[in-house]
């Protein structure tokens, strides 16, 4: 694993690696897979795609099974020629960028619903809900943004509606009023903001004081369960997710995250966390096919086949789709939800 454990962003890579270590401590302790135990690298690269490659070479250099729960979308694409040569499976990144998905590559798998899934969504809200078509968008300059921009033009596109600005800022700055800048020059209904956590509540601020009244809409990358709780109670924004609420959910695996998670010592449980714990149980339930010898091949091999059912949670791999869950969910600011 290599992912953001300093930074701005490291929220999104503490969490996951939570979820995902409870997972596999309670394995362990019941006989791991086939009798061998997890054991998680852990690299920390600070959302760095630089810092990404280098991780990458040294996980490599130490022959671990597979690459697993990276984040970010600039840090996934700085590694895909290594993923190429190396052949090493990729498995079930934090990230939604087509480029993970699109031909369908024989070396990764992805858990979590699309980015354009989750755009597809915030677009049918922003239009059939609250009837809106003046539509702008905030993208990091990155390839995180570039793959957003991609799937909004797209789907406005196919709407006959086009944003009416896109502006950009740098990634892992929260040099926002720039772009705040540039939006207040348009008649706005809606922002769309593909980003980074502490840019999105510097933005959501700075528009609330100077009195840009918009609904602001981005992705589960936000990490909704500290974005909520810091911002303006008048602020309107609608987050898209691709996990449900841990405690309002009616998987019998959440009932077994909340258990785990507790037996861990965690109190404050989230959606980052159910991802990383669910990314941890399909590794374990795949790996464990593998009875004769766990090696990439039969791991890979294994992916393809798997098919998990609980209750509403449907997980699905197969030689054509390497993403085993389309659900996408959405949390609301509490202005939001006082109109309902």
């Amino acid at each position: 694993m290599s992912n953001a454990l300093s930074g701005p962003t490291s929220d999104l890579g503490t969490e996951l690696k939570k979820g995902a270590q409870a997972y596999f401590s309670n394995l362990n302790k019941h006989g791991g897979i086939n009798g061998r135990s997890v054991e998680i690298i852990s690299l920390d690269d600070g959302y760095e795609p630089k810092n990404t490659v280098i991780n990458t070479k040294n996980l490599i250099n130490e022959e671990v099974l597979a690459l697993f729960s990276y984040v970010g979308t600039p840090t996934s694409y700085a590694i895909m020629p290594i993923i190429a040569k190396s052949k090493i499976p990729y498995l079930m990144p934090f990230t939604g960028a087509d480029f993970l998905r699109t031909p369908t590559n024989a070396n990764i798998f992805n858990l979590r619903a699309s980015y354009y899934q989750e755009i597809e969504a915030q677009i049918d809200y922003l239009i059939t809900v609250q009837k809106y078509k003046e539509i702008a968008l905030v993208i990091q300059a990155d390839e995180f943004g570039l793959a957003a921009q991609r799937a909004v033009n797209k789907i406005l596109g196919d709407k006959k509606i086009t944003t009416v600005i896109t502006t950009r800022y740098r990634r892992n700055s929260n040099d926002i009023k720039t772009a705040l800048t540039q939006l207040a020059a348009y008649p706005l209904d809606a922002v769309i903001f593909v980003g980074t956590y502490q840019p999105f509540i510097n933005l959501i601020n700075l528009a609330q004081q100077e009195g840009l009244d918009v609904l602001f809409t981005s992705l589960s990358f936000i990490g909704s369960h500290n974005l909520l709780n810091q911002i303006p109670r008048s602020s309107r924004v609608a987050l898209s997710e691709v996990m449900p609420a841990p405690k309002e959910c009616h998987w019998q695996l959440c009932q077994q995250f909340i258990t785990d998670m507790e037996k861990a010592g965690y109190t404050e449980l989230n959606r980052i966390q159910l991802e990383g714990y669910l990314n941890a149980f399909v590794f374990s339930q795949v790996a464990e096919q593998c009875k004769n010898r766990l090696s990439r091949q039969c791991l890979l091999k294994q992916f393809e086949l798997f098919n998990y059912q609980d209750n509403t949670l449907n997980i699905s791999f197969n030689r054509e789709n390497h993403q085993g869950m389309q659900q996408v969910y959405f949390s609301f600011s509490k202005a939001l939800k006082s109109q309902y």
